[in-house]
Parts: C-alpha cells; sequence; structure tokens
C-alpha cells in the first residue's frame, strides 16, 4: 500500500542565484520521482508575502518514509546547501490522490 507525504522544503535566505543554478537539475530529479524513489503527485514553490522565493513543496507517494526522505534529500536543490530545513508530513490512508489527474512524475 502506498503512502502519501507532504513535504515542504524551506530554504536559505539570499539563494536566488544558486536556485537558479540548479533548477534545471531539480526538475529533472522531480520529474525522474528522484530516480524512481517517489511519484510527485503536486509541486510548487514557495513565497513569502513579499513574493519572494522560500522554498518548495510537493505531496509524494512513496513505499514509505525512507523513500520519502530518501527523495527529499537526494534533491539537488539539497545537495547545494539551498534547503535549510525538511519536514515530511505523513498523510492519512484516506488522501484522494486519484483526484490528482496530472502528476508531475509520471506514474508506472
Amino acid at each position: 500500500m502506498p503512502a502519501f507525504f507532504l513535504m515542504r522544503c524551506l530554504h536559505r535566505s539570499g539563494q536566488d542565484s544558486a536556485r537558479d543554478l540548479h533548477r534545471p537539475a531539480h526538475r529533472a530529479w522531480v520529474q525522474s520521482g528522484g530516480e524512481g524513489l517517489a511519484t510527485v503527485l503536486i509541486g510548487s514553490a514557495l513565497h513569502d508575502d513579499n513574493g519572494a522565493s522560500i522554498g518548495n513543496f510537493g505531496i509524494l507517494e512513496t513505499a514509505g518514509l525512507a523513500e520519502a526522505k530518501a527523495f527529499a534529500e537526494g534533491d539537488p536543490f539539497n545537495k547545494a546547501g539551498i534547503v535549510a530545513e525538511i519536514e515530511l508530513t505523513p498523510l492519512p490512508a484516506t488522501f484522494p490522490a486519484g483526484r490528482i489527474s496530472d502528476p508531475m512524475t509520471p506514474r508506472t
């Protein structure tokens, strides 16, 4: 049975140029589901009240917490030192993932 997680990655301040540099690798990581660790159902950047980027979030479908953690930690944004904090919140087994019709990572 799959597990679902809300992933929030909060970034260090002043990381705009680093984010720009690593964004293509980050997007490729998401598209690959971390090379098969997760299906990213939906995700986006996070912004503060002034519109400045402060992080990113995603809803992950994985085999379990270990895979969700490996996905988050393997992200090029994290490996480049952009991410200050990773939060993984389990979602209930009743989470209606089927209502997300166009996941960011293709389902296999």
